[in-house]
């Protein structure tokens, strides 16, 4: 074994320098990092090194010898623990400037000159999630509703989740309730046996409906008729209940195949002034007051006058598309998901909008068809996932070459990438926007304009 700087369980006085992008704390001993939770920049902790690696290693506050005034009082070790909430310890106006700082520090290392403007934040960044999934196990012969602490599989019984929509809160310990009342078994994933492995509540947040999803092994679930009928009861705002199966045994929470069995099959909400109907399976923002943001400053950034031909590639349910519509002649979107491609459609015609064409497909493969059709797009928004945009994606945008590129992007590092991938292509950017849609986490959304 090679020696390292520290050993196992040796304790010390460090002063913590940084913060890592996951919001640890990070102290050198003889320039070997240590990663430290519950610890921010400038204090001095006593500290117990529980994981020394090769290259870096992990330690325990034993002890706080001087506070950052930067600090703020926990509210649940349980939300640092299952990682729901790994900044809640950092005031919230410096969680705003850590994230602005991490684009602005990978913007550095990969020699990009873009400003990065402050973080927009949120009035109360508590319970703002209009959506939760929480897993359902047997803890000592009792079926509880929680969360997993951070990289095991152990779960914590959580009752308030801190930042979720507060009667989404409600509504899981009602129907855990129910299923205890029933005596219905939970999942046991180390056999694959038992029954309910999720529950998955989702709240419109102008409507105020609610939607229960049933995550079940099987679809035989014991007194589900009664457990229906006392939901509906109890609590009246809630329009729809669905059951979805998932049989594997697998990390993925939803199973491919749903049953509806009280009510209407989707969630109807409101995003700046057009209705939607969300499919239980179909992504939705999770931040709605930041989402309304966020897309306002897309808009914004894009330039629309009402002349532009604009393309949303991975439009999903149409949620930027049809916001874009309202401000462009034409809005193109396409998305590899056939279920949200009809949600998109659906969309559509329920706010009266016909400047749309959504098609189903890899964005890069329906843009080179457009771009042969002789379909000329003066933006493009991509709103791509945490791993980026595909190499194959970047040459179907030199191939089409938009005069305008929109970037929503919730990861920093795939977006420095990115850019510089872009660059080939005579496309420069020169700000980025941070929003902040997932506050007292890591997590960092931007809006970031490429022009030619």
């Amino acid at each position: 074994m090679p020696e390292t700087a520290v050993k196992k369980n040796q304790e010390m006085t460090v002063t913590i320098e940084d913060l890592t992008y996951e919001g640890l704390g990070v102290a050198k001993v003889d320039g070997y990092p240590l990663f430290i939770e519950d610890a921010l920049p400038g204090e001095e902790v006593l500290i117990r090194v529980v994981k020394p690696l090769k290259q870096y290693g992990f330690a325990r506050v034993q002890k706080r010898l001087t506070d950052s005034p930067d600090r703020v009082e926990v509210t649940s070790r349980a939300y640092t623990q299952t990682g729901i909430a790994p900044l809640q310890h950092l005031a919230y106006p410096a969680q705003l400037k850590f994230k602005e700082e991490q684009i602005r520090q990978l913007y550095k290392k990969s020699h990009l000159d873009i400003e990065v403007l402050p973080s927009i934040g949120m009035a109360n960044p508590t319970g703002y999630r209009n959506k939760a999934q929480v897993p359902v196990r047997d803890i000592n012969g009792m079926l509880q509703t929680g969360f997993y602490k951070k990289r095991s599989h152990e779960l914590i019984p959580i009752d308030d989740f801190f930042i979720q929509d507060p009667k989404i809160d409600q509504a899981i310990m009602m129907v855990r309730d129910r299923l205890r009342e029933y005596h219905v078994p939970a999942y046991d994933e180390r056999k694959n046996t038992g029954v309910i492995r999720h529950i998955m509540v989702r709240r419109g947040y102008y409507s105020h409906e609610m939607m229960i999803v049933l995550v079940s092994r099987v679809w035989d679930v014991p007194h589900l008729d009664e457990i229906v009928a006392d939901i509906t009861k109890m609590m009246p705002e809630v329009t729809s209940i669905v059951l979805n199966r998932n049989s594997k045994p697998t990390n993925v929470i939803l199973g491919p195949s749903t049953r509806t069995l009280f009510g209407k099959d989707y969630l109807t909400d409101e995003l700046l002034g057009s209705k939607f109907h969300i499919s239980p399976l179909s992504f939705y923002q999770v931040n709605p007051t930041q989402t309304e943001v966020l897309y306002t400053k897309a808009v914004e950034q894009a330039g629309l006058t009402g002349n532009e031909v604009v393309i949303d590639a991975y439009s999903g349910i149409g949620t930027i598309s049809l916001t874009m519509a309202r401000h462009a002649k034409h809005v193109y979107g396409v998305e590899v998901v056939p279920d949200a491609v009809a949600d998109a459609r659906v969309n559509a015609e329920l706010n009266d909008i016909h400047n749309v064409t959504f098609e189903v497909g890899k964005a890069e493969d329906v843009m080179q068809t457009w771009k042969d059709q002789n379909l000329q797009a003066d933006v493009l928004m991509v709103d791509p996932p945490r791993k980026g945009l595909d190499p194959s994606f970047v040459e179907a945008v030199g191939y089409m070459l938009p005069k305008k590129m929109v970037y929503v992007s919730c990861n920093p590092a795939t977006l420095a990438r990115d850019i510089h991938a872009l660059e080939e292509f005579g496309y420069q950017a020169t700000t980025t926007q941070p929003v902040d849609m997932f506050p007292q986490t890591q997590h960092i959304e931007s809006i970031t304009v490429l022009t030619r």
